[in-house]
């Protein structure tokens, strides 16, 4: 049955007591009783408002360092109680419960606790019981019962209030309700993955992840797609810690360029100036230098004709100079760690472009898990934090690389990482001149990232094609030597896979004849 609750009795337990006096002076100012438990009645008492002790109402005082304060019927039967039930109606006579039609509940900073890197006891002793139970029996009640998890949701109820005469309509605690339920459940999971890592279950029974909304967005990949950006508290910074400065709101497409821009961009060093430039998700020109603004600069000089509407993504604060040279063509988002004021002077005229700034880069060795939905069930995997060094390449080859090749042939290797397989990256002097990006085949990348070097050689009106002596960077093996024959006519003279192919000899002999160096990884980095 649809009707309006009259609210005569709230129970408020919060953790984080954020404007937690005003709300409640709220309430008691439209004669609303107050309950409360331990640390909320305290600073409710403190600011001059009438409380009414849980232990009072239970009989039992808390117990167990607070433990056990709430686990109590005439708490759970206040909310769960139908009003308009004959027999729950005489069960709270009987048992002398009184009803309550609004539970205000904040949760134990569990989250918060896990992210600041806390031991596995004060982790544990972060979970909240009491709080997600009551929130639980009260929104399964929401026929009857009004239900507030979160601080943002304070000046709704009392909205709410002032329109209906002092009550709630259902359709009010019904939205509640759900946003109760989305609480608990992004509660249990963080729970559940964070024991899962202490305990060192990698593939545990169940897994169960969660999301708080940060945006609604104008549609997804395409605009009769519905679509809503989430975040998931870990604070990785990117883009879904970063502070937009100016620009329109960012699209689903932006949202997830942006990212694999700024993930490339801190694969490198930040005393090493470093500039990704992404488009579609694959990257259209890397390169490092002195500055940014060199560094964008060679960035650019990869692929002129695609850097056009992409994203860039630094490695460092973004200057005036850096900030001059982007403006030239048209550039969707840009981000960075931060900005200076003369660079941000920059941009204020372009309002079309997206400036975000971070406040630090995300860590490319961290752990973490990705996933990606499937139909029936979803894919889980550990980040590719994967890394190889110097020390861990193996050369095959009777040509040794010289340093200036081996400079190149890591670079290219960071690169390729970030390219959608069958990837190919074409890198000299610490930028990239061509990149193949997610063909079938890996001949056909390495054709089209030799075409993408010509395109821009004849572009800068150079003789020869920027894949000329160049170092060559695969994500996976060659399985033929086709392929290395390919990179041979673009005019490479080095190249960096991560080798195990059953024709390896074959590939390696091909590579012998034509003259080139060849290091094996022993790593793959496919990207699909």
């Amino acid at each position: 049955m649809t009707r309006a609750i009259s609210l005569r009795r709230a129970l408020i337990s919060v953790s984080d007591k954020s404007g937690l006096i005003d709300f409640a002076r709220a309430l008691a100012g439209r004669g609303v009783e107050l309950l409360s438990t331990g640390g909320t009645a305290k600073a409710l008492r403190q600011a001059g408002l009438a409380v009414r002790d849980v232990a009072d109402l239970t009989g039992f005082p808390e117990m167990m360092d607070g433990r056990v304060k709430t686990l109590h019927p005439a708490v759970h039967g206040g909310l769960l109680a139908l009003r308009d039930d004959a027999g729950h109606v005489a069960s709270m006579k009987e048992h002398g419960i009184e009803p309550i039609d609004l539970l205000v509940v904040n949760l134990y900073p569990f989250e918060a606790t896990v992210a600041k890197g806390a031991p596995y006891d004060e982790c544990v002793e972060n979970i909240d019981i009491g709080g997600p139970a009551m929130i639980r029996a009260a929104a399964k009640n929401h026929a009857h019962v009004a239900t507030i998890v979160d601080v943002d949701d304070y000046a709704a109820l009392l909205a709410e209030l002032d329109a209906n005469g002092g009550a709630t309509t259902e359709a009010f605690r019904q939205r509640m309700a759900q946003a109760a339920y989305a609480r608990t459940a992004a509660y249990d999971a963080a729970v559940s993955t964070w024991m899962a890592g202490a305990i060192g279950a990698d593939t545990p029974r169940r897994r169960a992840f969660a999301g708080s909304l940060a945006q609604p967005l104008r549609y997804g990949e395409n605009p009769h797609q519905q679509a809503a950006f989430y975040t998931d508290g870990s604070n990785r910074p990117g883009v879904a810690t970063a502070r937009q400065w100016q620009g329109k709101e960012l699209s689903y497409n932006n949202i997830n360029d942006t990212d694999a821009a700024f993930e490339l961009a801190a694969e490198f060093p930040g005393d090493t100036p470093a500039v990704a430039i992404i488009k579609h998700a694959n990257p259209c020109g890397v390169a490092q230098a002195d500055t940014l603004e060199q560094a964008y600069r060679r960035a650019f000089d990869c692929d002129r004709t695609s850097a056009f509407g992409g994203i860039v993504a630094l490695n460092g604060t973004l200057d005036e100079a850096t900030a001059r040279a982007i403006a030239e063509i048209f550039t969707e988002v840009v981000i960075a760690p931060d900005a200076t004021d003369a660079a941000r002077a920059v941009f204020a005229a372009r309002k079309n472009l997206r400036l975000l700034t971070t406040g630090g880069m995300p860590d490319p060795r961290a752990g973490g898990l990705t996933f990606r939905q499937v139909a029936g069930g979803f894919l889980v995997q550990g980040r590719d934090n994967g890394h190889v060094g110097r020390e861990d390449l193996r050369v095959v080859t009777q040509r040794q690389p010289s340093e200036a090749e081996l400079s190149d042939l890591m670079f290219a290797w960071t690169v390729a990482k970030h390219v959608k397989s069958n990837a190919i990256v074409y890198a000299r002097d610490g930028a990239t001149v061509g990149i193949g990006a997610g063909q079938m085949s890996r001949v056909d990348s390495t054709r089209i990232g030799r075409r993408k070097s010509e395109d821009m050689a004849q572009a800068l009106g150079l003789s020869a094609p920027l894949s000329e002596g160049a170092a060559v960077a695969s994500d996976a093996f060659f399985p033929f030597a086709d392929g290395i024959e390919a990179l041979a006519e673009a005019g490479a003279r080095a190249v960096i896979q991560p080798g195990g192919s059953m024709r390896d000899a074959e590939v390696i002999a091909a590579a012998d004849r034509l003259g080139l160096a060849m290091v094996f990884t022993g790593q793959r980095h496919f990207r699909h």
